[in-house]
């Protein structure tokens, strides 16, 4: 009974309309978390770790990609390992755990590829005081025994050094003594006691970027683009997957994804930091300038230098330092480790309509007939956890949808796909199909006492499948076919929501971390990324259920390193507010640095009730984000866009309409990023990463190379500061109006956001926005050349079915690029170039529009000599070629003359 009224009362305070804001009290400050103070009262400049000489010795684990050395804490004796690893691409490994512990530490599994490709390492110089390593032509490291310091040069940069500062801790397993601190051996947070059956298990180290004043990603918080300072002022950011509703902003606690990834950019260099580990984690940064010892000497004083010091709750050390050197290279480093980018199917990148609920078949059948009615593209409508009969996932209520299939076909006349809600806390109750097997096959994650873990969530008393475990994920996959999951069809999708795990009655709202995994690792080492495996599993699923044939597409909102390859995140429970809309730029836009294209927020927010003008601002800003998804919570009033009228339903049409014309740019860019780990949604500091201007700009971004948007975020606003970088033309997508030159005050009336395409770039869209992206798939494209300064331009086109694997296993695809060059004194060339695949389509393209062309042509030709239609619009230096092909699949060439 005290657990009903418990929960009762939380749920009171989720559904209420007008709460404002999330409880702190619910959730730990690093003060109250003992492994985060300890770690962070660490005097600085003191360390005792030292390296035993003698020991250093090129490493039989990595063949002679690596060394070994013995690293002693001569505060205790305690002896460790470290391996320095040299990988491929400019990437290098420092991994730190004990030498003959009393029991193994927890390792992340999975996360990286079987076999990690090596680089040549050799060792150079040798003293009594350090060692130095050369790893390839450019890259030297330098270590010093006493007190252990790993300095890392790049092409003759620093950058970045390892215990500069002596904060370098590692908690060793060991028996308990007599006057323990506080919080090592048992730990108490309100009513929840912590058994720490091992002690105190934390690690932590500085790591020093010098000359870097901007460091990024850490995600998920709801704070700036570029990291801000913590110490001494707030805790440190906090990686900890938590279900935080109405999340505050500015602000580095946790929310509820965690990817250990950090990013340091300077006119020179940009260099990636990977802390593998699925630990609670908490970060400080702090700016310095350089500081004696070492650092300095290599640096010379006066510098800006970020220092930040990351410290984790158990695991071990394992650290990957990516030398970039470009910002590109990074992103590639990063995937090669944790996974390139999965191609998601094309609906999936157009617009999803959500409530928490729709009521019934009825109501589901009305939207989809009244967004049509409306002329709204839409692809997805999708369902909250009312569809089921009493919060038992994979199953219906039938008494509000009695024939789902028959609403799923509905919907599939004219393409559009639905998505259900399957979280991982299982209803404990009998006659639950799910239950029962879980319970006799022993899926469940267990307590520390060895049974069922037993929580609270939606369906009321519940257990969580244990994802980490293959075969288990193995089992969940197949409870989504067909056979298993009645009344599901081809159409339909899912979404895995509460899975950071969400547990009301749990310590900070999650599981209770000495509960034990199967394989019999406490909850604590694989918090961060248990909800990842649900939505690997769920994506097993659904292609194993059309036989290996099908594209999945999974939206989790609990994430890890990884979580790419699997499907979509959104930013969670945020608020109807201008400051929520404000955030999501700087969020996603985090996200997608730490290696996660796939990211979107709420249009209008989770709760409350935007009005008219945050909502149509919300879905302009929405329809420039990788996933577009309309949310809302089950108190606040209907806001399907049909229901607005005059010039809101007007602009708000247009922005869904905008964005399934630019489907085919959204699609390209996701294939090259599964290619090469490139954010789609981008900061203007990757395309411009000599432009310090650039480095802390989030109130504007960019899709891929070639637009920049710059968006409207604010009450009652009719114009924008746009900043213009680089030397190339900016042209207005929707004019052809060109700016250039840094800084400029836009208009933005309440219809139009702001939308430049970059000069020198080459865009494809389809201009015929329809009911559903797949009844657009036969439509023709429009080439959008923008002209760089000295007539010149090039992009990429990527097709293929849209939806299978096909692309990939049997290499069924087009891969094209186009280029716009002055041929000749009076000549102007456009190639179109299948430099990769063949595929069969109709798709054709219908006009080449070229901004900035000088003049008027006096002809224009095909290949084959065949005159070409064209218009030419003198006010915006705008030529359109009319109907220059017939197709996409053979190469092509028109030739302009003036």
């Amino acid at each position: 009974a005290m657990l009903a009224g418990w929960v009762c009362g939380l749920l009171a305070v989720v559904v209420t309309p007008g709460v404002i804001g999330v409880d702190r009290n619910n959730f730990k400050t690093c003060e109250q978390s003992s492994f985060c103070k300890r770690n962070r009262r660490i005097e600085a400049g003191k360390s005792t770790y030292n390296v035993l000489p003698s020991s250093l010795t090129q490493s039989t684990d990595y063949g002679d990609a690596a060394i070994s050395m013995d690293v002693t804490n001569t505060a205790n004796e305690a002896l460790f390992v470290v391996h320095v690893v040299a990988l491929a691409d400019h990437t290098l490994r420092i991994r730190m755990t004990e030498k003959n512990g009393p029991a193994p530490r927890y390792e992340v599994r999975e996360v990286l590829p079987e076999k990690l490709a090596t680089g040549p390492l050799k060792l150079t110089a040798r003293t009594a005081e350090g060692a130095t390593l050369e790893l390839g032509a450019d890259t030297v490291v330098k270590i010093q025994f006493s007190p252990i310091q790993i300095d890392v040069f790049a092409a003759e940069e620093h950058a970045v050094s390892f215990n500069s500062r002596g904060l370098l801790n590692f908690e060793h397993l060991r028996e308990k003594g007599e006057n323990e601190e506080d919080g090592m051996w048992e730990e108490t947070f309100k009513t929840h006691a912590d058994s720490k059956p091992k002690g105190p298990t934390s690690v932590g180290f500085d790591a020093t970027f010098p000359g870097a004043a901007h460091v990024y990603g850490i995600p998920e918080h709801a704070s700036s683009l570029a990291l801000k300072t913590t110490k001494p002022d707030t805790d440190p950011y906090r990686l900890y997957n938590l279900d935080v509703f109405e999340f505050e902003l500015d602000n580095p606690m946790a929310l509820y994804g965690s990817i250990p990834f950090m990013l340091a950019h300077t006119t020179k260099m940009t260099t990636g930091l990977f802390f593998l580990n699925s630990a609670e984690m908490w970060i400080d940064v702090e700016r310095t300038g350089s500081d004696g010892g070492v650092l300095s000497s290599l640096v010379g004083g006066g510098a800006t230098d970020t220092a930040t010091h990351w410290m984790a709750e158990s695991g071990i050390i394992d650290v990957f330092v990516l030398l970039g050197p470009a910002p590109k290279d990074v992103f590639r480093q990063y995937a090669v480790l944790t996974g390139m980018p999965e191609l998601p199917p094309l609906f999936s990148l157009a617009y999803h309509q959500c409530r928490w609920n729709y009521n019934d078949e009825q109501d589901v059948t009305d939207v989809s007939d009244k967004l049509d009615a409306a002329g709204i593209s839409t692809d997805v409508i999708w369902l909250d956890i009312e569809h089921t009969d009493g919060k038992r996932y994979m199953t219906w209520n039938d008494a509000k949808f009695p024939d789902p299939k028959r609403m799923q076909e509905h919907l599939a006349r004219t393409g559009r796909k639905m998505v259900n809600i399957v979280d991982p806390h299982i209803k404990r109750v009998d006659g639950y199909k799910v239950h029962t097997e879980a319970t006799s096959l022993g899926y469940y994650i267990d307590n520390k006492d060895g049974n069922d873990y037993d929580g609270w969530c939606w369906p009321g008393s519940s257990s969580w499948l244990d994802f980490m475990e293959k075969h288990v994920r193995d089992w969940w996959a197949e409870q989504l076919s067909f056979s298993n999951y009645a009344g599901t069809t081809e159409h339909m999708y899912f979404w895995n929501d509460m899975n950071e795990p969400s547990v009301f009655n749990g310590p900070e709202v999650t599981m209770h971390k000495d509960a034990k995994h199967l394989s019999g690792v406490e909850h604590r080492d694989v918090h961060n990324i248990y909800g990842m495996w649900q939505q690997a599993a769920t994506a097993q699923g659904i292609t194993e259920r059309s036989g290996g044939v099908e594209r999945p597409f999974v939206l989790s909102r609990a994430f890890f390193a990884g979580s790419q390859k699997y499907g979509a995140i959104w930013t969670g429970d945020n608020l109807a507010s201008w400051e929520h809309l404000q955030s999501s730029i700087p969020m996603i836009l985090s996200v997608s640095l730490a290696g996660l294209p796939f990211a979107g927020a709420d249009m209008g927010g989770f709760f409350g009730n935007p009005d008219d003008e945050m909502l149509t601002r919300w879905y302009q800003i929405g329809s420039f984000q990788p996933f577009m998804r309309a949310h809302a919570h089950l108190d606040t009033q209907r806001r399907e866009p049909y229901l607005k009228e005059g010039e809101f339903f007007d602009a708000i049409k247009a922005a869904i309409t905008a964005r399934y014309t630019w489907l085919p740019l959204w699609y390209t860019l996701f294939f090259e990023s599964g290619r090469n780990g490139m954010p789609v949604m981008r900061p203007l500091w990757i395309e411009f990463p000599a432009d310090p201007k650039t480095f802390a700009l989030e109130n504007q971004f960019m899709v891929g190379p070639g637009l920049l948007v710059v968006p409207v975020t604010s009450p009652e606003v009719t114009s924008v500061n746009a900043y213009f970088a680089g030397e190339e033309p900016w042209y207005d997508v929707l004019t052809a109006q060109t700016h250039t030159g840094g800084a400029k005050v836009i208009a933005a009336p309440l219809r139009k956001i702001p939308v430049f395409q970059r000069g020198g770039t080459v865009l494809a869209r389809k201009m015929r926005a329809r009911r559903t992206s797949s009844l657009m798939r036969r439509d023709p494209f429009t080439f959008d050349v923008a002209l760089n300064r000295v007539g010149g331009a090039a992009g990429t086109l990527f097709v293929d079915d849209y939806h299978t694997f096909a692309y990939r296993t049997q290499e069924r695809f087009l891969y094209a690029s186009m280029v716009f060059g002055k041929a000749a004194e009076g000549e102007y060339t456009f190639k179109y170039t299948v430099t990769e695949g063949v595929y069969t389509t109709s798709e054709w393209v219908e006009r080449v529009r070229v901004m900035g062309f000088p003049s008027p042509p006096t002809a224009i030709t095909r290949a084959d000599g065949s005159a070409v239609q064209f218009t030419y619009d003198a006010d915006h230096a705008t030529l359109t070629i009319k109907k220059p092909f017939d197709g996409i699949m053979l190469d092509a060439q028109l030739t302009i003359s003036v």
